[in-house]
Formats: structure tokens, C-alpha cells, sequence
């Protein structure tokens, strides 16, 4: 991977779990600078990971060669055009969004006709390194651009590019949001299992550790499909095969498949806000 001079306009988590992990992966700390206007996530960032940190977005993205945004997207044309104020021009620099609902063309809009962009969408398992990132960008961005990015995503886990920027509200549905499906799913499992007589200490664990083993047989076994898992521990007349018999006649594909939907019409009209 290319050690380019990396600029973080904000510091909150998911800057946070991207320079975390970098630094982890051996990108050089004194190649990354976080700009927040507030101290205390700066200072926890400087002592945690050693980079540099500044309250000025200006200072920190002067000498950069890759500016990530990752102010919330209500602030992104302000600070852009105080950006761009102070710098007079964005030239020879990438700029990475990881801001959901603001489209390329108007990040470049905002950023003065500035062309060298790529749109991100992280997931909070980034936190701990297990992110699923999508990724677009308009096909002039050449492929040294595209491959920096790339690899400064998969520092907190698995990326996948889409070849249409529509294709970013489909990776919401499926990953940005769908860290919030599974929670709600155990929240369900735990609290009947609690009515079953367990304590939530019990039913959390439970839960958790079912979950966290099913996720690892999805991973170590790539070449077998998810209905065939499923199968696997679904015996013929069963009480598993009675659990999902009832899941299906309730109808929890249709609705599986409503709630994503939903998550991609909302991430449209968010687009349309900015």
C-alpha cells in the first residue's frame, strides 16, 4: 500500500476505527493528521495512535494528499466552501466521503468542481475491524486512487465496489443499516428467552454466542450456500424445522425484504437534502 499523507476532516468513530486501524496495519502515524474542532477526541486519537491533530481543517489538509470526510453531511458544504477558501483549490488531492447521503457530483459541486472523489459506505463492525465498506467512483478516477482506497478501507475490514452509485443505497440496505437488523433479532431472541426463565445475563449469552458461531460457519464454509447451513441443522419434523416453518409462514422473507427496501428509499431522499 502507497503511504500517502492522509488528512481526517473529523474525528469521531468511524475516523477513529480507520486510523486505529492503519496504524495497526504499520501505516506510518506521522502520515495522518486529524482535524475536529473539539480536543478531547483529537488528544485520546494523538495518545492512542500517535498521529498529528489540529483544530484547524485548513492546516490538516494543506500538505495531504488524501482528504477523508467525515464531517456529519448536514456540515459538508460549509465546511468544503471554508476549505477551499483558505486552500484556494483542491488540486492533486483525493477526496474520500464516508458521509452517507451526499452523491459524487454533488461533493464535487461543493468542492469546487473537484473531480477526484470516491463515495464510501462503512459499517460500525469497523469498529472492531470487521467492517463491510461499499465503494464508488465515476469511472475517470484512475486505478491508483481506486486502490488506495481500497486498501485504506480493508485496514478495518472487507470492502466491495459497485459499479453504479446507486448501488451505495443497496450496500446501506444490506450492510451500512443491517448491523441494526441482527441487534433487533437478538434483542427478540433474548427477551423470550428471559420469559422462558433465564436471567438477561444467561439469554445474552446465549444469544451472543450463537450468533457469533453462526457467523463464523458462514465464513468457513464460502462454498456452501445459506440454505444449505440452514438445512444442516434443520431435521425433518423437528423442533428447529418448526421454528422456521412458523418464521416463514409469518412471513419473514417479505418482510426482510420490505424493511430493505425502505433503507434504500430513505438513503434516495436523504441524497436529495444535500
Amino acid at each position: 500500500m502507497q503511504h500517502r499523507q492522509i488528512a481526517f476532516i473529523g474525528a469521531g468513530n468511524m475516523s477513529r476505527s480507520i486510523i486505529m486501524g492503519l496504524v495497526r496495519s504499520g501505516y506510518p502515524a506521522t502520515h495522518i493528521t486529524a482535524a475536529n474542532p473539539s480536543r478531547p477526541k483529537l488528544d485520546a486519537l494523538a495518545q492512542e495512535c500517535g498521529i498529528r491533530i489540529t483544530q484547524d481543517n485548513a492546516e490538516a489538509a494543506r500538505q495531504a494528499e488524501v482528504i477523508v470526510l467525515a464531517v456529519k453531511p448536514q456540515l459538508m458544504a460549509q465546511m468544503l466552501t471554508d476549505l477551499l477558501a483558505q486552500l484556494g483549490s483542491l488540486e492533486g488531492k483525493l477526496l474520500v466521503s464516508i458521509a452517507a447521503g451526499i452523491k459524487v457530483e454533488r461533493l464535487a459541486q461543493m468542492a469546487g468542481g473537484h473531480q477526484r472523489i470516491v463515495r464510501c459506505m462503512p459499517n460500525t463492525p469497523a469498529l472492531l475491524g470487521l467492517g463491510m465498506t461499499g465503494l464508488y467512483a465515476p469511472a475517470h478516477l484512475d486505478a491508483a486512487d481506486r486502490t488506495f482506497t481500497e486498501k485504506m478501507l480493508q485496514a478495518v475490514g472487507q470492502t466491495l465496489w459497485v459499479a453504479d452509485e446507486s448501488g451505495i443505497n443497496g450496500v446501506i440496505a444490506a450492510a451500512g443499516s443491517a448491523p441494526a437488523y441482527f441487534f433487533l433479532f437478538m434483542q427478540a431472541i433474548c427477551e423470550e428467552a428471559e420469559r422462558m426463565g433465564f436471567s438477561p445475563e444467561q439469554a445474552r449469552q446465549l444469544v451472543q454466542q450463537t450468533a457469533l458461531g453462526a457467523a463464523a460457519m458462514v465464513e468457513r464454509n464460502p462454498d456452501l450456500a445459506l440454505s444449505q447451513l440452514r438445512e444442516q441443522v434443520t431435521s425433518k419434523g423437528g423442533t428447529t424445522a418448526e421454528a422456521i416453518r412458523t418464521f416463514q409462514e409469518q412471513g419473514l422473507m417479505e418482510l426482510t425484504a420490505h424493511a430493505m427496501q425502505a433503507a434504500v428509499r430513505r438513503a434516495g431522499e436523504m441524497e436529495s437534502l444535500f
